[in-house]
């Protein structure tokens, strides 16, 4: 059975917590926890690496309805994201993503469908994708203890 969610349910609460020198815990208030860090120490994600993981399975997560109706409930799908750091500007200019698939079962005409309504799919209902290509108002606020 499909768990049920009402508008009045609390969103997930999201923070980070310090551990140690350019080193934080990514907690959610659902128990979720992800070790990030900088590019240099094992076993954590940098915040890049999981911008782009965010946006391959927001795709992923996007496709998955069409896919398996179409390919079965165990289908396999991997989707690679890479792009470079603009480091003069900061900025991460091109994310380029790419959905591994076995399609072999179908024909090149429903190959050709089922690629295309993975692409609207994941264009109509990838919020991360969408705010990416947007742009988005971020806002930082400094809170100080006396």
């Amino acid at each position: 059975m499909a768990e049920q969610t009402s508008d009045t349910t609390a969103p997930t609460s999201l923070w980070v917590e310090r551990t140690g020198t350019r080193r934080f815990t990514g907690r959610s208030s659902r128990g979720a926890e992800v070790l990030i860090g900088s590019e240099g120490v094992e076993g954590v994600f940098t915040p890049g690496e999981l911008l782009k993981i965010a946006l391959a399975a927001c795709s992923g997560m996007s496709s998955d309805f069409p896919l398996s109706r179409r390919l079965g409930d165990n289908y396999d799908a991997t989707i690679r994201v890479s792009g470079a750091a603009d480091r003069e500007n900061e900025v991460y200019p091109q994310l380029d993503e790419v959905m591994e698939l076995d399609l072999s079962e179908l024909d090149a005409d429903a190959q050709e469908r089922l690629v295309a309504l993975v692409e609207r799919s994941v264009d109509k209902v990838c919020t991360v994708g969408r705010t990416l290509k947007a742009g988005t108002k971020v806002t930082l606020t400094v809170e100080r203890e006396a």
